[in-house]
Parts: C-alpha cells; structure tokens; sequence
C-alpha cells in the first residue's frame, strides 16, 4: 500500500514546489512593479496648511446648519428656499445602491461650512501666508501672470477666496465671479438659470449640494463674444473631514463661447472628506461651451459630482473629464439635446488605482430632431483598482435625423484589476443612427518587451503606452493641461506591468 502512494505522493511534492516557485516568482515580480509604481506614482499634493478655521467647524448637517449657512451669507429668501428644498429631498431619497460602495458613508462625518478668510483677496499677496504658498505651489498665480487663463477662481474649504479677469473681458461684458457674488450683485441672472438644469430634488446628492453649497463660479458670456483663453477655476480642500459643495453655473448666450477648466487636490488623511459639486450649464442657441475637469483628489475623499447641460438650437456643449484620484468617484457629465441641431461631445478618463473605485461615464438625452452626440470613454486600472463606464443615451420618439456614437476602451495592467461596461441605450425613434462599441485591453509583457527590445527602457516604454492610450482625452486639453494629465497619468501608472 505504501509502495503503490509513493509515485503520488513524489508527484504531490514536485507539484508542490513548482506551485511554490511560481509563487514565490509572482512575488518577486508584483514587488518589482509595486516598488517601480510607488516610486513614480506619490501624489504630490497631499500636504496641509493651518487650520483653525477647519478646527472651529462642526460636523453634522440639519435644517438649522443650512439655515446657518445662508444667513452667514445674507441670502435673499427665494436661495434659502431653495437650500430647504435641497435638504428635505436629500433626507427623503435612499442612498445609492449601485455604482461605487457607499456602505460606510455617513453624512454626519463630514463638516459642511469652512470660512477659512472673512473677505474674498483682491490680490495674491493679500491672502494669509500659507494659503497663498498652497497656491503658489499648485501654479495657479503663475499661469494667471503668463497669461495661460484669462480669468481664475479659487476656492479653498468652502469659499472662493480670489476671483480674477482680464480687463477686456469685463469691457465685453463677461462676468466671471464666484456664485455666492453673483447671488448678490447679479440676482436677476442667478434666479432665472439657478437650479433648472439641476432640480433641488434630482439625486441625493445633487440635493445635499442644493442644500449645503458655497463657492463654485458664476460665468456668463454675452451674445457673439468669444473667451478664447480658458477661464479656471481651481479647488483646494484643506480641512479632515471636510464637506465642499461647489456650485457653478454657467451661461453661453447666443453665438458665444467660453473654455472653463478646473482642477482640483486634497491633503492626505486618515479620514475621508467629500467632494459633491453641481454643474449647471445653459448652452443658448448656436452657442459653444467646453468644460474640462482634470481631478486629481487625494484617496480620502468621496467624488460624487452632478454635472449637466441644457443645450438650445445649434448650439455645442463639450465636456473634456479626467479623474486621477478619490477613494470613490460617481460623475456622468450629462447633455440634455433640447432642441434641433444641439450637440454633445464628451470625453473621459477614469483611472483607478489601489482601493479606488471610478464609475464615470456620461449622458445623453436627444429630445428634437437632428440632434447629435459623441461619447468617447477612456479607463485604467491598476493594483487591483476597479473603472467602470456608465452611460445613458435616450433619443425619443420624434427626434429623427439623430445621431449617437459610444466608443468604451478600457485598459487593464494586471491580473487582478477591474473594469465594467454599463450601457444603457433607449431608442424610440426609427430615423437614426446609434452606435457602441467597448473594447478592454491589457498591457502585456510581448508589447513592452517589443519597445524595450528597441533601445526604450522599461518606465519609457510603459509611458510610451500610456500616453497612446490617454492621446485622445489629452489632445483635447489646453498644452499645459494635457502635459499635467500625462504626467500625473504616468506618476500612477509607469512601470506597473501586466
């Protein structure tokens, strides 16, 4: 009996062994990648500056913390109504059960009101010592003085502390200021678009943010002017468990066009903090608009953001979305195509790395004839990070000569990250032309061995990839943009090997 279980049980041990080498091989190569990765993937923005403001707030959020809120900025009663409106319809609506966990998200962790300066700077220099350093090391008063924006915006916490335009601008008409100015000193405009593309009530946390916001910007572009260099807008939070709830609304009035873009980074903590903004933009006949997002959270904060356009007769809305970083982000950059000859355009880049989740995407709602639109969604995952796209395209009945084209590609470093396609298609119309199609993708040893066997050494060659990857969300940023989003793309990525 013995004799007859030695052959097995030789068998049994060789087998063991190799399971064990090849193990143990794996390891060493996950080491290799995971020391190549961190030495290029560091978030850089993660420090943090004093805090007595952020200290002071109290965490938690009511009927009375949004009253608060309010009379703290001496709003007129129709904003106020609209906070409770916000704040009643976020209580009432169930949290989320698709897309990212939310399971751990508990509203009352978070601080919601951070005054860090109790009166907006007129100049860079005016502004407290540290806070002005955070921006100087982000670059924003360097682009602002070569030119590079025609107008900046930046809130710190809860509050837009430096508001800027070019003087032309202004002499034209343009109106480029913080939401909660505007609110005063442009009341008629703000009631008129205020909160109707975004209902109070039209997601839970669209609702909080109707509730709880506070900075964000306010553009509005006159008939045939053109802002031909971006307007920028950057967000900073500071403060643990810090809540920011900025709410922009933008108006392109007939013939315009206006570039905004905005950038975003967090410090680094042990605790999570969340980023729940509203976009609003009213794109008016043959008006073009394009927003572009280059988000770049640290891995604390929850990214859960409502954006949305109306678009009239003729008129162009094209959104340009990278998402870098966040624990979890929920965003779908959405186009309602309300009348004929409107276009959407958009297109968006997830990367999730370890213990991220990305569920982005976009949506498309054809409602007149002769409507088009074009999604083109870009994702990576690494280190067992998980990307999804989500979409919506509805073309109703009536809105004949349409047309819509999905494109989803997803690219995989390794054996153990995610992607998902959630596509959702509604056609009631026979006269149009829709289109999807997704591909995943990995990066594989045979393509870095080929660039390396060329003379490229392994970081070049994966950047090399990358960038081939990311070239058609890139081509569409300003120069300085596109050359920020490949290189915090490669930060993350370079050297990680499927």
């Amino acid at each position: 009996m013995r004799n007859n279980q030695a052959p097995d049980t030789v068998a049994d041990v060789e087998m063991s062994q190799l399971v064990a080498d090849r193990e143990r091989v794996n390891e060493d190569k996950i080491k290799r990648d995971d020391e190549i990765i961190d030495e290029f993937g560091e978030y850089n923005y993660g420090w943090h500056d004093s805090d007595a403001a952020g200290e002071a707030a109290k965490k938690g959020i009511d009927e009375s913390v949004v009253r608060a809120i309010s009379a703290d900025k001496g709003e007129p009663e129709w904003m106020l109504d609209y906070r409770i409106q916000g704040y009643r319809a976020f209580i009432d609506k169930p949290m989320p059960h698709w897309g990212v966990d939310l399971s751990d998200f508990n509203a009352d962790d978070f601080k919601y009101y951070v005054k860090p300066i109790d009166k907006q700077a007129a100049s860079w220099d005016d502004l407290p010592d540290d806070i002005r350093n955070t921006y100087d090391k982000l670059g924003i008063p360097e682009a602002e003085k070569n030119r590079l924006v025609s107008g900046v915006a930046a809130q710190y916490e809860s509050e837009v502390i430096y508001n800027s335009i070019q003087e032309d601008l202004s002499k034209q008409g343009v109106i480029f200021v913080d939401t909660d100015t505007a609110v005063r000193e442009y009341p008629d405009l703000v009631k008129k678009y205020f909160a109707t593309v975004i209902p109070p009530d039209d997601n839970k946390f669209a609702a909080l943010n109707t509730a709880a916001w506070s900075g964000g910007s306010f553009v509005y572009v006159p008939k045939g002017v053109h802002v031909e260099i971006p307007l920028q807008a950057y967000f900073r939070i500071n403060t643990p468990n810090m809540g920011q709830f900025e709410r922009t609304l933008i108006i392109a009035d007939e013939g315009s066009y206006v570039h905004y873009v905005e950038g975003c980074t967090a410090p680094i903590y042990a605790t999570d903090s969340l980023h729940a903004a509203n976009v609003e933009i009213v794109v008016e006949p043959h008006a073009r608009v394009r927003y572009t997002t280059v988000q770049n959270w640290s891995n604390n904060v929850y990214n859960l953001v409502t954006q949305r356009a109306y678009v009239k007769e003729g008129g162009t809305m094209e959104w340009v979305d990278g998402n870098i970083g966040s624990k979890a982000t929920m965003k779908y950059p959405a186009c309602i195509l309300a009348e004929p000859y409107a276009r959407g355009e958009t297109m968006t880049l997830g990367f999730a790395g370890q213990g991220q989740y990305q569920d982005t995407g976009a949506k498309m709602i054809h409602l007149a004839p002769h409507t088009s639109s074009t999604i083109v969604s870009k994702s990576i995952s690494r280190s067992g990070g998980r990307s999804a796209y989500r979409g919506q395209v509805k073309i109703v009945e009536g809105a004949y000569g349409s047309s819509s084209s999905v494109v989803c590609d997803a690219l995989l470093v390794d054996e153990y990250s995610r992607s998902d396609t959630y596509p959702h298609v509604d056609v009631r119309e026979d006269d149009v032309s829709m289109a999807h199609e997704a591909t995943v993708s990995k990066v594989s040893e045979d393509q870095l061995f080929y660039l390396m066997s060329r003379g490229l050494p392994e970081k070049e060659a994966m950047g090399m990839i990358v960038r081939g990857f990311v070239e058609p969300i890139s081509r569409e940023l300003p120069m300085e943009y596109a050359l920020e989003l490949n290189r915090l793309v490669e930060l993350q990525m370079e050297g990680s090997v499927g």
